[in-house]
């Protein structure tokens, strides 16, 4: 059974994007940074977060790419405005993975564990073994398992998927209740 008191600084969190960090568009795409709107208290709860965990990493779908609606550059134009937000809050994300691609058998598109694959040779030092998947989604929960890590479902956009569930290893409500959650565990 895994306990969030077997974190360490030697851990690595793994967040999803949509439905995570910023409120979901439903059956379409963020596709600029005026339609990105961060949950309550985002920014400063990746803060705490830095502080419990050796890297935090994004690894994101963006299939809104591969299907001609946005440019990488239209991402861009999302992720730099958000990085910089976290980063105004004294939260800092080492890297944001996504994947355009609109095979769901693509190897780095989740659940498939392409993108946790990056990140380890990105950065070595990351245990996969040693590292924690926050997602809104099954597929998350899947491609946390693939790559080996725990899981961590969040119940922000699907309240209704059953848990217990053997993907999932904890459940909060938002991100926020997870860092709270993080941070006791440590005390």
């Amino acid at each position: 059974m895994f306990s969030l008191s077997q974190i360490d600084t030697s851990w690595t969190l793994f967040l999803d994007r949509d439905g995570v960090l910023n409120y979901e568009k439903k059956e379409d795409y963020i596709r600029n940074w005026d339609e990105f709107h961060f949950y309550d208290g985002v920014p400063a709860a990746i803060a705490s977060l830095n502080s419990l965990f050796i890297r935090i990493v994004i690894a994101t779908n963006q299939k809104g790419i591969g299907k001609g609606l946005m440019t990488h550059e239209d991402l861009k134009g999302i992720h730099d405005p958000m990085l910089a937000a976290i980063n105004n809050a004294g939260g800092k994300i080492d890297q944001v993975y996504y994947c355009p691609d609109l095979a769901d058998d693509s190897p780095n598109r989740k659940p498939q564990p392409g993108m946790a694959f990056m990140a380890k040779a990105d950065f070595p030092e990351i245990d996969l073994n040693k590292s924690i998947m926050v997602g809104n989604r099954i597929s998350d929960m899947k491609f946390g398992r693939n790559a080996g890590m725990k899981t961590v479902f969040l119940a922000t956009t699907h309240p209704d998927t059953p848990y217990p569930d053997p993907m999932i290893d904890l459940r909060f409500d938002h991100l926020v209740g997870f860092a709270e959650a993080c941070i006791h565990a440590k005390k």
